[in-house]
């Protein structure tokens, strides 16, 4: 078996989970065999003292047909 990693970034207006959530998501339109996701990091933008965009930056590991 052989197994490709990809690293994708993704956003959310809610949260971090639901941005890697995101992430995921859109590789399965293209990508099949999905078999993991490690979460490399998170970032966020601030305005107003709130955070109104939330950011992952995530691996995502599939098998190779």
């Amino acid at each position: 078996m052989v197994v490709k990693v990809i690293e994708l970034l993704s956003t959310s207006p809610n949260s971090w989970e639901e941005a890697a959530q995101n992430a995921v998501t859109e590789a399965t339109k293209t990508i099949r065999d999905i078999t993991g996701v490690d979460v490399i990091g998170f970032k966020g933008t601030v305005k107003k003292g709130k955070i109104v965009d939330y950011k992952a930056h995530v691996r995502v590991a599939f098998t190779v047909e």
